[in-house]
């Protein structure tokens, strides 16, 4: 009978690899294979990709991207799972309930303190922790409003320059500059080597500023932004205004955007929004870590008793004293059993929570069970946020 095994993928697995993707996600042209070998090739030997073998036959794949997430202004480290494959003829047979939980396991031991995804579908990755969080928002908006953003009372224009693969450590240094300042809740950087390669793309338009960038391309006769990002008045309005130079041509333009995007508020009219959600998941994978990595409102204290169930990661399991005080927070292992008054969570209303989502939602969807009216209070006012990313993986 063939052994049914998990094991790291190596350079010689990838013609099956891209064989099981395409049959999973659809038909790849071949300069966006010879892109994706040369994005995934480094990441196996750091054992970011894995797969489940029937023999010598692949049936199953998934890949551990190496991001940082910032939450609340600080970097927590993320293992962006993707490329989750199931082969036609093996789904229905528990090889992505297996493979998911290896998934779980690699990402602790690569250090990631939480894990992030967008999902095909929901029951599997919730029932191993994984619990909707955010969203990748997507708003379309007239070219010739974007245009017209220019000037305003931003101090005069802010100077941008094209950006290319070279730019690829500014560019990291601006946006962990700017998700510091503004506070940000989800969004995510990349490692050097993959922004070197998303900037070398020939049909995208890059441009860098102080304190901001955009990268956008042509969608049709439309304009697609891909990533904009800006830490004032003056570069949000000469990033925007410069996708709105298209507007003799383009009529509208798509693009993922905050939930609270500075570009709504600058619009000159604005009635109603045109947003579209695609949403993701998180699941925390060390407890300890992630809480002390987060950050948090300064002027928020936090000290109650929690109960954590996690199956798959039992670390995270037990009695922790969760505290939180002047803008850092801790978990501290209890020994013991929970006392009568503690908050009960499971792994993926832990992760929601940390992500922002309301106790009341989590109660009203007995995902959270013991506590108190003060301790919902006062875990919302910690964890409180509006979590989204701007980049799909």
């Amino acid at each position: 009978m063939p052994l049914v095994e998990i094991r790291e993928l190596s350079p010689g697995d990838l013609d099956a690899v891209l064989d099981n993707r395409k049959r999973a996600f659809g038909p790849i042209s071949a300069r966006d294979a010879e892109i994706w070998r040369e994005m995934v090739t480094p990441m196996l030997p750091e054992g970011r990709y894995l797969g489940v073998f029937d023999g010598s036959r692949l049936t199953a794949t998934a890949r551990v991207n190496p991001y940082t997430q910032w939450w609340h202004g600080r970097p927590v480290s993320m293992g962006g799972v993707a490329s989750v494959t199931v082969a036609p003829e093996d789904r229905g047979r528990g090889v992505g309930g297996r493979l998911m939980r290896a998934v779980i396991d690699r990402c602790a031991e690569l250090g990631h303190a939480v894990s992030a995804l967008y999902p095909a579908t929901t029951p599997i990755y919730r029932g191993l922790g994984w619990e909707h969080a955010g969203a990748q928002f997507i708003a379309t908006s007239p070219a010739e409003a974007l245009r017209t953003l220019r000037g305003g009372h931003g101090g005069g224009d802010a100077k941008l320059r094209r950006m290319g693969p070279e730019d690829a450590g500014e560019l990291r240094s601006v946006l962990s500059r700017v998700y510091a300042a503004t506070r940000a809740c989800g969004p995510l950087v990349q490692d050097e080597r993959t922004w070197r390669l998303w900037l070398a793309d020939e049909d995208d338009f890059c441009y860098l500023a102080d304190d901001g960038y955009v990268i956008y391309r042509w969608s049709g006769r439309d304009i697609q932004v891909d990533n904009l990002v800006a830490g004032s008045e003056a570069t949000a309005r000469a990033l925007w205004s410069l996708v709105g130079t298209a507007s003799s041509i383009a009529e509208s333009v798509r693009a993922c955007v905050e939930p609270y995007d500075p570009v709504l508020w600058l619009l000159r009219e604005r009635s109603h929004d045109e947003v579209t959600q695609t949403r993701w998941m998180l699941r925390v994978i060390d407890l300890p870590a992630a809480v002390e990595a987060r950050g948090y409102p300064p002027g928020v204290s936090v000290d109650a008793v929690i109960e954590v169930e996690d199956p798959q990661r039992p670390a995270n399991a037990g009695v922790w004293r969760l505290c939180v005080e002047a803008g850092t927070g801790s978990a501290e292992r209890l020994d013991g059993t929970a006392p009568a008054a503690a908050a009960r969570f499971t792994i993926g209303s832990m992760s929601a929570l940390f992500a922002g989502i309301p106790a009341a939602t989590l109660r009203r969807t007995g995902r959270l069970a013991g506590g108190s009216p003060e301790t919902d209070s006062a875990l919302d006012a910690a964890f409180n946020c509006s979590a989204y990313m701007i980049d799909y993986f």
